[in-house]
């Protein structure tokens, strides 16, 4: 086994930075919102930002480390949504429910039925799956263009001739390129920035269990995260080649969920969009090691962890138009190489398209994302065509 440092490269920290960079930005008022909803303290909405990164970073390194494979870990986006959205919950009945989801996935993960479940599904299914995931991306980086055009066309300018003449380094470049337009044109907003406040505390909050936590919050929560961000996660790993051991990954995830819900870890999966980052060609040419941008990313979610909401904000400080450019031109060779892989099997290529285009279109029913609608969708029209196949 090769040491760590001979398989780092500048390219892997740059992608490890950026796949946090669109975890948090994406997402991160959402986890605000929810600890809203839920009545907490500043003190405890400090402590929910120490559990998520350091959970998230810890859970990153310890699955990388040990397949030696770009796995990465996220807070369940719709989960927090569903918290954001709830009422008549305080927050140690929440607690609570945090456990009980941990529990679950942990259970998911060690009796092995949720791997069996994504080994039916075919590779096309998963690749067109993580298509139109990442898809959205590459059209939010377009769609900036609207708000930003200077921004976004010098980006994807420095992205071409990146392409062109330092393949390796296309990605940093552009970063880079952003970073100093933004703030040459006084784009970076430190606004609420409070330096003050820089290293997060745990705060314990003692659980209260309760069947109407379980059944209106934990139960829903479960779903949504296994549906909705599991699903992807494992398809992103497949569709990328890499053979990684879901069901452990998934316990580990469910275990450190158990772990830090009293602290506001409430729910951990496996990553998707922000892996894919991680398991792209821009990441590092050689697939064998990708793994050391989600080692990079792990470090970087520790320590968003420990500093808690200053770095936190900080990363908000970003224009918004410059992490979706960023995001998208990150992705896009993982999004041609999904369509490739989606369309190559003649057989299963009118179900990749139709997983493709549910994906893509955000569709959502019963709380439930458009990743697991378009498997579903996907999942029939193969199976049609089989018999079909099959009765002819």
């Amino acid at each position: 086994m090769r040491p760590l440092l001979k398989d780092f490269a500048p390219s892997t920290l740059v992608a490890g930075f950026v796949a946090v960079l669109v975890g948090y930005t994406s997402s991160v008022a959402i986890i605000f919102q929810a600890t809203v909803a839920l009545g907490a303290t500043p003190a405890q909405t400090a402590s929910w930002l120490w559990a998520l990164g350091l959970g998230m970073g810890i859970t990153t390194l310890a699955l990388s480390l040990w397949t030696r494979q770009p796995i990465l870990t996220a807070w369940s986006t719709p989960g927090a949504a569903l918290l954001a959205s709830s009422s008549g919950l305080d927050m140690p009945e929440a607690i609570g429910a945090f456990i009980v989801c941990g529990g679950l996935m942990a259970w998911a993960g060690a009796s092995g039925w949720f791997e069996k479940l994504m080994d039916r599904i075919p590779v096309a299914i998963a690749s067109a799956l993580l298509a139109g995931v990442l898809a959205r991306f590459g059209l939010d980086a377009v769609a900036s263009v609207k708000t930003d055009p200077g921004l976004v066309l010098v980006m994807a300018v420095a992205y071409l001739l990146g392409r062109r003449w330092w393949p390796r380094y296309a990605v940093p470049g552009v970063l880079l390129v952003g970073i100093a337009y933004a703030l040459g044109e006084g784009r970076l907003s430190f606004v609420g920035l409070d330096t003050r406040q820089v290293w997060a505390h745990p705060v314990w909050t003692t659980p209260t269990f309760t069947w109407h936590a379980a059944i209106g919050v934990a139960l829903p929560l479960f779903i949504v995260t296994m549906a909705s961000q599991n699903l992807p996660g494992v398809a992103a790993q497949r569709a990328s080649g890499y053979t990684t051991p879901v069901s452990a990954s998934i316990a580990v995830t469910g275990a450190a969920t158990t772990l830090l819900a009293p602290f506001g870890g409430y729910a951990f999966n496996l990553a998707a969009i922000t892996a894919a980052i991680c398991m792209g060609r821009e990441a590092h040419e050689d697939p064998a090691r990708r793994y050391m941008a989600a080692i990079a990313a792990g470090l970087f979610y520790v320590l968003i962890g420990l500093a808690g909401g200053a770095v936190a904000m900080l990363l908000t400080a970003f224009p918004p138009e410059l992490v979706k450019a960023i995001a998208g031109l990150a992705l896009l060779g993982t999004i041609a190489g999904a369509l490739a892989a989606a369309l190559k099997d003649e057989a299963n290529r009118d179900a990749a398209l139709l997983t493709f285009l549910v994906c893509l279109s955000g569709f959502a029913l019963f709380g439930i994302g458009a990743a697991f609608w378009g498997a579903v969708a996907g999942g029939a029209a193969s199976l049609v065509a089989t018999w079909r196949r099959r009765v002819s």
